[in-house]
């Protein structure tokens, strides 16, 4: 019996139930991997409150990323043995000590990334990747708005696109967490609590505004956000951190200057093996130079998961969280 993390019935982090679950042999194309660190991620608040539904229905194990050794290997499996160090971005069921799981979504990590930085950074690192290099492909001289600079996907966002030549302005929601962004790449930074950020973009940039807009807030800045692009501009929505946008408007983007809008996931974007070792290959080169930093900022128990979803939510953390089992 190992410790594990799970959902009976959506709601608030009061339904994550800490219990004891078997763990048998893995299967053909399966390991047995026992988790050394496990990321703490705003997805995971949106399949336990129901917003995103477990392909498998109820009860679930949460948790979509996380780094360990493999203790075990099932029939067929190739490319990985019994003592490899992985780590995973895209597997739903992490909230746990140890697990069976197919080995595609895995990869092995390098030696001189540590278990809580791996755990930390593959979703929320290979989302900033694919931000940056697919959907948007920033470029020197790029005028880019991160909003929410100061989380997890922000500080890798800024410290990327700053490497790749970008001016980055980073919002945030304090005095503190606008000092955040500062030291991780961003060259301006708006207190969105206290000033109206789409003026000061205005402001910033003399009139002509952002050629890219990340966000991972949702709600709450939408939709001002389109207000900080110039013309034929992107917006990305990645996220929804103050809750789903309910009101988009396809006409706005005509409206504010033939804009283009787009919603994308890490899922599609690692759904090959090809896609998903360039992805992870590209972080882990970042990393690994001390191009990006991953700030490891609050560590739990595992058992403690409640907690953890209550201080992501109430946004009491900055940079990356992990779960220790």
């Amino acid at each position: 019996m190992v410790l594990a993390v799970r959902v009976h019935e959506v709601g608030g982090p009061e339904v994550l139930k800490v219990e004891d679950v078997e763990v048998g042999a893995p299967g053909p194309g399966e390991v047995r991997l026992r988790h050394t660190a496990i990321g703490l991620n705003f997805i995971d608040t949106y399949f336990r409150s129901g917003l995103y539904a477990p392909a498998g229905g109820l009860p679930f194990t949460p948790g979509n990323e996380a780094a360990g050794v493999i203790e075990a290997v099932g029939e067929g499996v190739t490319g990985f043995k019994r003592g490899d160090r992985v780590a995973y971005g895209t597997a739903l069921g992490a909230y746990c000590a140890e697990r069976v799981m197919p080995t595609t979504t895995l990869v092995k990590l390098p030696d001189g990334i540590d278990d809580a930085t791996a755990a930390a950074m593959m979703l929320k690192g290979m989302t900033a990747r694919y931000l940056l290099r697919q959907t948007y492909p920033v470029k020197a001289g790029d005028v880019v708005l991160v909003q929410a600079a100061a989380g997890g996907v922000g500080q890798i966002l800024c410290q990327w696109a700053n490497h790749l030549g970008a001016t980055v302005i980073g919002t945030a929601g304090s005095p503190e967490k606008c000092a955040i962004a500062r030291e991780a790449g961003a060259a301006y930074t708006i207190d969105y609590t206290k000033e109206d950020f789409a003026a000061r973009v205005k402001e910033i940039t003399e009139g002509a505004l952002c050629d890219v807009v990340y966000d991972g807030v949702g709600q709450a800045t939408y939709p001002a956000s389109l207000d900080c692009l110039r013309p034929r501009g992107m917006w990305v929505s990645f996220g929804n951190a103050s809750g789903a946008i309910q009101n988009f408007s396809l006409f706005a983007l005509s409206q504010k200057g033939s804009l283009y809008a787009s919603r994308p996931t890490l899922f599609t974007h690692v759904a090959t093996r090809e896609a998903l070792e360039a992805n992870a290959a590209d972080l882990f080169d970042v990393v690994l130079k001390g191009v990006v930093k991953i700030p490891v900022n609050q560590r739990y128990k595992l058992a403690d998961a409640a907690e953890a979803h209550r201080e992501l939510e109430g946004r009491k953390t900055t940079g990356s969280s992990v779960l220790i089992p």
